[in-house]
């Protein structure tokens, strides 16, 4: 059954990362997008549960699953990253063997380019904890599936403490104890509720969805701070609103949202590309700002989808045939 609420969240999401970006390159002031990352983590969890509970894949049968999904069009974009900053394109981007090999293969490790925790392809640090989050989901499937959600409720709130004590500046522990990884415990909350039809109401999920929208516009038009102890609560009451709403009657389907949805994972790893070259293009062509920005982001969102088109879908469907 395929949630139409699930898919346009994605895109909204996805879209979110998109403006967040060409934002921040055009000189414009969009920050609360990047919390599209903690509804795409809410997300994450809600339907790995679903997916474990109603399909009982094996550890192995899961894992392989998602590295077919997530892998192949990753080490793509990477390289495109790579070549660029062999090539020049990127001035600014430092490469190191040791760097590379870390972001190709998902292990949090200080960038020699900023010092931050970022891999080759900056965005694809949210992929170190999607990784994390499948491994961890994957050994759970070895308990019986009573135990798995307070197991890895646990042990990520153990994490979580761990963090906030501050013990390590080692670049793996410093993200694996970061809150935003409760975030996909939340989500799984969510997809044992709605296994169970725990979901509330449509006025509430009303309420629900009205909250986390007046809450997300609140901090980007007052230019609050966030967090995840922030964002992380907003998203998980967003995807429980629109749970409700699809539990009530079911959404309708839109196709462009839900097109949408199905590219977001190529629009999330692609669109910088597009932006940093518009952004360019934008500053030496004496462009004003508005229009560049509206351009880079326009821009963003079409190299994704044909990115989706082009990359993801025929890649996906090779992996898929050989693992048959």
């Amino acid at each position: 059954m395929t949630l139409h609420g699930i898919q346009y969240l994605r895109a909204v999401a996805a879209i979110a990362v998109v403006l967040f970006h060409a934002a921040e390159k055009t000189g414009y002031h969009f920050a609360i997008g990047a919390a599209g990352v903690d509804v795409f983590f809410v997300i994450s969890g809600f339907i790995m549960w679903v997916i474990g509970a109603r399909r009982e894949p094996t550890p192995l049968e899961f894992l392989s699953a998602r590295l077919r999904r997530i892998v192949p069009v990753y080490w793509l974009a990477t390289g495109v990253m790579i070549a660029g900053g062999l090539a020049g394109l990127f001035p600014n981007l430092e490469l190191t063997n040791e760097h590379v090999v870390a972001s190709l293969f998902f292990i949090p490790a200080r960038s020699p380019s900023t010092g931050e925790i970022w891999p080759v392809l900056v965005q694809g640090w949210t992929l170190n904890y999607e990784m994390f989050f499948y491994a961890v989901f994957a050994a759970s499937l070895l308990l019986p599936r009573s135990w798995r959600l307070s197991t890895i409720a646990i042990l990520f709130t153990a994490l979580t403490f761990a963090g906030f004590m501050g013990l390590s500046d080692n670049a793996i522990l410093v993200t694996y104890t970061r809150p935003v990884i409760l975030e996909f415990v939340a989500g799984m909350v969510l997809g044992q509720a709605w296994l169970r039809g725990r979901v509330p109401g449509r006025s509430t999920g009303l309420w629900l969805v009205g909250i986390s929208i007046a809450g997300f516009a609140l901090i980007g038009i007052r230019g609050l701070p966030f967090d995840a102890l922030i964002c992380g609560p907003l998203s998980t009451a967003l995807v429980l609103g629109v749970l409700a709403l699809e539990k009530a009657a079911g959404l309708p389907r839109a196709a462009l949202p839900v097109f949408l949805g199905d590219a977001s994972y190529s629009i999330y790893l692609w669109h910088t590309f597009a932006i940093s070259v518009v952004a360019k293009l934008g500053s030496s062509l004496s462009v004003t700002p508005a229009a560049t920005f509206l351009i880079a982001a326009a821009s963003g969102i079409l190299i994704g989808i044909v990115a989706y088109r082009l990359l993801e879908q025929p890649v996906h469907q090779f992996t898929r045939r050989l693992a048959q």
